[in-house]
């Protein structure tokens, strides 16, 4: 795996889980949008409040990632892909990371779910 591949799927698990409410809102651009698994749109502050939420009520979940891939889209802004199974729910993520002065900050983020595997 490159540096910046395996750089980015450590912090890309750091994004879901965090360790710390500072570390997490540390990642996210403030201009951050997700589209969930589930079609809906979210802001920055709604996944923080998430985040916030499973750190204090924490739940032990099995998440197993596979696949990660990386494209340089612009000098700085990378596109990481992966698989992601949470029991028997499979989806593909894609994230947009971007390198600034102070760090990685995730600037993008999709899940959808997987009904069938294989390419086409």
């Amino acid at each position: 795996m490159d540096p910046v591949l395996a750089e980015l799927a450590e912090l890309e698990l750091l994004f879901h889980r965090g360790t710390t409410l500072p570390e997490v809102e540390a990642l996210i651009a403030p201009d951050f949008r997700e589209i969930g698994a589930s079609g809906r749109t979210y802001s920055r502050e709604h996944v923080i409040a998430v985040l916030a939420e499973r750190f204090r009520n924490p739940v032990p979940e099995r998440w197993e990632t596979d696949d990660f891939r990386r494209r340089e889209l612009a000098p700085g802004l990378h596109l990481l892909t992966y698989a992601l199974r949470q029991g028997d729910r499979l989806t593909q993520r894609a994230t947009l990371w971007q390198r600034t002065p102070d760090g990685w900050q995730v600037r993008f983020h999709q899940g959808t779910v997987v009904t069938r595997t294989g390419t086409e």
